[in-house]
């Protein structure tokens, strides 16, 4: 706290505002910069559901993105279809009991997610989950 003289010659107490607007600054900076990366596979428009299921799955899951021109995403890499298949075997193959969540667009057509799933099947998923949005009920 810094210490003025007032007019009528007394001491009065000032707040100096200065480090504190500094540090909420910094720690602004800091969230804009770490939020958009705790976002995980590629930012789609997924389907809308009233209700969903509870993951029950253990683990982290594996994520597989379709975007509205139907490109194929593993977590953020960008794969083609016989690519796509061996990324999947290999992440089975390093732990396999990881659940596979697949982000589809709501704009794509049920047979492109249909295709997707089924290259994962050949490369030896069990399970798959489809990624939703969860309508809020005001």
């Amino acid at each position: 706290m810094a210490m003025a003289v007032g007019p009528s010659g007394g001491i009065k107490n000032e707040i100096n505002v200065t480090p504190l607007v500094d540090v909420v600054l910094v720690l602004l900076i800091i969230f804009m910069v770490v939020t958009p990366m705790l976002q995980r596979g590629k930012d789609v428009r997924l389907p809308q559901s009233h209700e969903i299921e509870k993951d029950s799955q253990r683990g982290d899951p594996l994520i597989v993105s379709i975007t509205p021109d139907k490109h194929l995403f593993v977590e953020h890499d960008p794969v083609d279809d016989r690519s796509f298949q061996g990324r999947i075997s290999e992440e089975l193959t390093q732990k396999p009991d990881r659940p596979i969540l697949l982000k589809g667009d709501q704009s794509l057509a049920y047979g492109e997610i249909r295709r997707v799933m089924n290259l994962m099947r050949k490369a030896g998923a069990k399970g798959v989950s489809l990624g939703v949005e969860q309508i809020k009920d005001k």
